[in-house]
């Protein structure tokens, strides 16, 4: 099978479903968006050493292939087969933020992203997730989006928070606060 198609070519794609939409439409996007972030993610991923914090990051992407598989179906198309979005894949990150915090001090300041080449990749990360996050709402403002994928996003934009502070704190590194007026 050759990988390029030549059907792009003049700036459209197809939805999965057939539909073709412009490459610059707000749903093409939002999947690129996330697909974006996935790859980031794998980019930690293969800078963490911690076994567990990996195949945590691992379940993220497929999860993220997930939300990506649902945002690149045409609305319009009935009976596609789409993997089921779970409110146990929120309660999953929810109990990673949960497990982290439980060793990390109270934050009581704003902190500035860097002190480590791993935490500034999750920052990055995180960056990515809120503008995928933007985009989906953007979407869903003018289709119907499940509420679950903007609520995914929005809580892994916090897991990524908390894991550039637990990968510091693992590392001893000083979280750099912001202060106003420096």
């Amino acid at each position: 099978m050759k990988i390029y198609t030549k059907k792009g070519d003049k700036g459209e794609t197809s939805l999965f479903g057939g539909s073709r939409l412009s490459k610059a439409h707000i749903r093409i996007d939002s999947y690129g968006n996330v697909d974006e972030l996935n790859s980031y993610i794998g980019l930690i991923r293969d800078l963490i050493t911690v076994k567990e914090i990996k195949v945590e990051l691992t379940d993220i992407q497929r999860v993220l292939f997930t939300l990506g598989s649902h945002l690149a179906a045409d609305p319009n198309k009935e009976n596609l087969w789409l993997p089921n979005l779970e409110k146990g894949m929120i309660n999953s990150l929810e109990q990673s933020i949960d497990r982290m915090q439980l060793e990390l001090p109270d934050l009581t300041h704003f902190i500035l992203p860097g002190g480590h080449p791993t935490i500034s990749h999750c920052h990055i990360a995180r960056c990515i997730c809120r503008r995928a996050e933007r985009s989906v709402v953007h979407l869903s403002e003018l289709e119907t989006v499940a509420d679950i994928l903007m609520q995914y996003l929005n809580r892994l934009s916090d897991y990524l928070f908390v894991l550039s502070r637990y990968i510091g704190q693992n590392e001893k590194i000083n979280e750099i606060k912001w202060e106003s007026g420096r």
